[in-house]
């Protein structure tokens, strides 16, 4: 071993949870490097809006919620997670480390809300901010004041971690890049750099793994790029589950810049506290507090624009994001259901129908919860038809109004619209936090939480679990990294004590009187929190008119507390992305900068922007002499497809071609042109999986990555249907059969001396990938769900075990079965494989030309009538055709969304695989009907045949 330093770990990112890893390495008496990519730390963590879930809280056990962590984790199970070990760890943790913030942290996060999947109210905010930037910005202070009075820490910003470095198999430290330099820290290694929704590069994460979602917009910062799973990878850590990407359904729609790639979020706890989802036609359509996905899938199928609707009781339940959503111009206050209905192009009576019927949904929940006519989720029975009819009924209900009162109820109302939002996948961890090695076992020294990490959360993550993921595998790999540290001197300490005393609130300044930034961003600071403004600002100050004409991205100046500030360079450094501000360009943000910032974060972290107060005296220039004159804003144009979906104008969209997917039929009752066009889109992927799998093989590695039962699939459904085309010359005779045979055997060269041709070789290899990828995925991700969600999860697992089955029988009847009884048929096989001549009369596969001399081949013509006109092996064989048409259609539904077919045509491509699938049924079925109706005919060439060959 060389000689390293091990007496600090490094965390890389500062979300929270890098910052609930960093604290909790101290709290266990060990150093800690932070390394942040961004000009500030927070990550995405500060936009998170809901809260944070914990099950069995002191708050809960306050409020009388009846919670523990054995009902959150079958709640999270159902959700969608497939490791039980890892899920099960997040909810024993999540009541002590929610308790953690609050007393170590005294954070206020005494609301609590029930968020869609959750069977009990766990969801915990605090009465002011979103609790995103609430708790992070907690963690991140105790950090700053821990730095500040100690070395213990050190934060570094712009800091870009690019490699990781190894000793053998041990991680060891990293290489990061800042200001143009590269430096090197030692000690293990703390990932908790992000996922990967913000890269829409051809050579992204999402571009591999869900090119269909290229398209979306997002609500994910700039520098979500993956960089944390590329470089695991690089060094040899497992991925799991990279194909889950989480999209959101309520990704909030700004009228005036539909088109932006990047979207605010709605906050979850909107629908928590009774906020309804309605159609461009006034109706319900769905479970409002299911599962995030099905919410979205609903959303596909309905009619948009959407709109998120919230009745007085609701809005009033969470009033502050109500006024900042509709400070930030994504929300509308309407006074009355009226005014909304008229700016929906809706009778007022849909709507009053609309709350009508969900009102009554709940008033018979109240009296009879279990007697509803409808399916309910996660159990039971539902009242609620808009929801129940999708197979996902509603059971909990909130802040009802009956449809009476719609007329005069003011209502907070937001257009939205699906939105990439969070990605499952990543590094593989276990308990540890550690990242799992292509053994199995952890890299030792390499550790992740929070996003970076994968397995957590399966294929769906459930609100509120994200703050929590990040917080509990921050604390777990902050604990490990210390222990793999210090050893024996593995001891905890109390972070108040090495802070100073701690935070006597979650907005104390902290003046970083010691530098633990690098960069001495806070050099500016006065005592009050507050930048010295420039060029006697406070003389006669600057009006708004002045401040209004800044309004662009090229000069953007807003207003905050009365003081003006030039945020133009600021901008692409922003948390929150660029967006966020340009919002207010021009404008006084104060109202809304205060609902989520504490009041030191100017003076903190962006001191020189402030350059003047807010008067009526002559404007003043800006410091560092930004642009004026008013430039035109530049729109982030995004993603078209998903922008026009929302506004429901899919039809005449010319801007991009995925849009212009012509949905009106015309004078069909089918949409021709669309179902032509699926079926292209569908032949070009087809081709590019089948070439992918042929030409691009990597070397094999063993993993739970679906792209092996895709590529297969996608291989095994064009053979299935060659050989079914093939088969279809049973019908024309033993010539032609057996010619067929003996080409697609032999292919004359092409066997290589083996048994098989390569032909047969690579599909035997395909299927037992397909077997193998399929069977791993059943037993580490669909077992565990068996208990929850019913033995229906492994409708794929079963129907393929039974092919299997069938496919051992079949080769052995057939393709290793003995036709020496019969003796050899006589074919004349044409010299260049197929019989050009012959192309009319589809003799393709011999020919009569007196100079070819005559091979003898299998009969299998002979075999098929031996083996068919038995009852019960054709029954044997029509029911196994049965099954695999279910199974193809069933494996169908989730290959095509991962083929990179344009999202407006993945649902034609769907109808027209199931139209493929069931031909082939029919055509295969179709050889031992034919045979047990029908007596065996002599061919072309009996000539040749030997006499009395099969009984005619």
């Amino acid at each position: 071993m060389a000689c390293f330093p091990t007496s600090q770990a490094i965390v890389v990112g500062g979300g929270l949870g890098g910052m609930s890893a960093a604290n909790t390495v101290v709290e266990n008496g060990g150093r800690v490097v932070l390394l942040d990519k961004s000009s500030f730390c927070g990550g995405n963590s500060t936009k998170a809006t809901s809260g944070i879930n914990g099950a069995g809280t002191k708050t809960q056990k306050a409020k009388g919620i009846p919670d523990n962590a054995e009902i959150f984790t079958q709640d999270t199970l159902k959700g969608g997670a497939k490791k039980p070990e890892l899920a099960k760890l997040l909810c024993d943790n999540s009541a002590d480390d929610v308790d953690w913030l609050v007393e170590k942290f005294n954070l206020d996060l005494s609301l609590v809300a029930r968020l869609g999947g959750h069977s009990q109210p766990r969801t915990h905010r605090g009465k002011e901010r979103f609790p995103g930037m609430t708790i992070t910005y907690a963690l991140i202070q105790m950090l700053e004041k821990v730095a500040e009075k100690t070395d213990l820490a050190r934060i570094i910003t712009k800091a870009k971690v690019f490699k990781l470095v190894t000793e053998g198999n041990v991680c060891v430290g990293c290489v990061y890049e800042k200001g143009g330099q590269n430096f090197q820290e030692f000690g293990p290694v703390i990932l908790a750099s992000g996922g990967f929704g913000a890269d829409f590069t051809s050579n992204s994460l999402l571009a591999q793994y869900r090119p269909d979602l290229l398209h979306l917009p997002t609500t994910n910062g700039e520098h979500c790029t993956g960089d944390g799973i590329k470089m695991g990878e690089a060094i040899g850590a497992k991925t799991i589950d990279l194909e889950w990407v989480q999209v959101h359904p309520t990704g909030l729609v700004k009228p005036d810049d539909a088109d932006a790639k990047i979207k605010f979020l709605a906050a979850e706890a909107l629908r928590g506290v009774g906020g309804l989802i309605l159609n461009a036609d006034g109706k319900r359509f769905c479970n409002e507090l299911g599962r995030r996905d099905y919410v979205t899938g609903e959303m596909w199928k309905s009619k948009p624009p959407f709109r998120l609707c919230l009745n007085k009781a609701a809005s009033d339940e969470i009033i502050w994001h109500c006024k900042h959503y509709t400070g930030r111009g994504v929300m509308k206050y309407y006074s009355s259901g009226e005014d909304l209905a008229k700016d929906m192009g809706v009778d007022l009576s849909v709507l009053e129908q609309s709350h009508e019927e969900h009102y009554q949904a709940a008033k018979k929940t109240e009296t009879h919860p279990d007697e509803g006519a409808w399916p309910a989720y996660p159990s039971g029975k539902s009242h609620d038809e808009a929801s129940g009819k999708t197979g996902s009924g509603k059971k909990f209900f909130h802040n009802i109004l009956p449809g009476s009162a719609v007329r005069h109820e003011p209502f907070y109302v937001a257009i939205i619209t699906p939105v990439i939002h969070y990605c499952m996948g990543g590094l593989l961890i276990d308990t540890d936090s550690a990242c799992v090695g292509p053994n199995d076992k952890a890299i030792p020294g390499l550790y992740a939480a929070g996003e970076v990490a994968g397995g957590v959360h399966g294929n769906n993550r459930l609100g509120g679990n994200s703050l929590l993921d990040c917080v509990v595998f921050g604390r777990v790999a902050g604990r490990a990294a210390a222990k793999y540290m210090l050893g024996a001197d593995f001891k905890p300490v109390d972070l108040r004590e090495v802070s100073g005393g701690g935070l006597t609130g979650a907005v104390e300044s902290s003046k970083l009187a010691g530098g633990s930034y690098e960069d001495k961003m806070n050099s500016a600071t006065t005592a009050a929190g507050a930048a010295p403004m420039a060029n006697g600002g406070a003389a006669g100050g600057m009006t708004l008119a002045e401040v209004a004409k800044h309004n662009s991205k090229a000069d953007c100046w807003v207003v905050v507390d009365g003081q003006v500030l030039d945020v133009t360079s600021f901008l692409s450094e922003h948390p929150g992305g660029e967006l966020a501000i340009l919002t207010f360009a021009g404008k006084d943000a104060t109202e809304e900068f205060n609902m989520i910032h504490p009041p030191d974060v100017i003076g903190k972290y962006a001191p020189d922007s402030v350059i003047g107060n807010v008067g009526s005296g002559v404007a003043v220039a800006a410091a560092g002499g930004a642009a004026k004159g008013g430039a035109p804003a530049r729109k982030d144009k995004g993603g078209a497809l998903s922008n026009h979906h929302a506004w429901g104008h899919l039809d005449g969209a010319q801007t991009n071609w995925r849009v212009d997917l012509d949905e009106n039929p015309g004078v069909f009752i089918l949409n021709i042109k669309s179902y032509f066009n699926a079926t292209w889109f569908l032949v070009l992927a087809i081709l590019y999986e089948v070439c992918a799998t042929i030409f691009s093989a990597k070397n094999i590695k063993i993993s739970n990555d679906r792209l092996g039962l895709t590529r297969s699939a996608i291989l095994l459904i064009l053979f299935i249907v060659i050989h079914a085309v093939g088969n279809l010359h049973v019908f024309k005779g033993p010539d032609d059969f057996n010619g067929y045979g003996y080409f697609y055997v032999r292919l004359y060269w092409t066997g290589f001396g083996l048994p098989a041709n390569i032909v047969e070789e690579y599909i035997l290899l395909s299927v037992l990938l397909h077997v193998f990828v399929g069977l791993k995925r059943t037993w580490d991700m669909k077992l565990a769900l068996v208990s929850s969600q019913g033995v229906g999860v492994l409708n794929l697992a079963i129907s393929g075990l039974m092919l299997l089955t069938f496919m051992t029988i079949h080769l052995f009847q057939f393709r290793f079965g003995d036709t020496d009884q019969f003796g050899p048929y006589y074919i004349r096989p044409p010299p260049y494989l197929i019989n050009f001549w012959g192309i009319l009369s589809l003799n393709l596969f011999w020919t009569d030309a007196s100079y070819v001399e005559p091979v003898g081949v299998r009969d299998i013509y002979a075999l098929e009538f031996q083996i068919f006109k038995n009852p019960l092996w054709s029954f044997f064989y029509i029911f196994s055709v049965a099954v695999f048409m279910v199974h193809a259609c069933l494996g169908w539904k989730k290959v095509t969304p991962v083929l990179g077919i344009p999202r407006g045509h993945i649902g034609k491509v769907e109808i027209i695989g199931y139209g493929i699938m069931i031909v082939m049924g029919l055509v295969y079925i179709s050889f031992p009907v034919y045979v047990m109706a029908t007596k065996p005919f002599s061919g072309y060439e009996d000539g040749i045949q030997t006499p009395g060959r099969i009984e005619q």
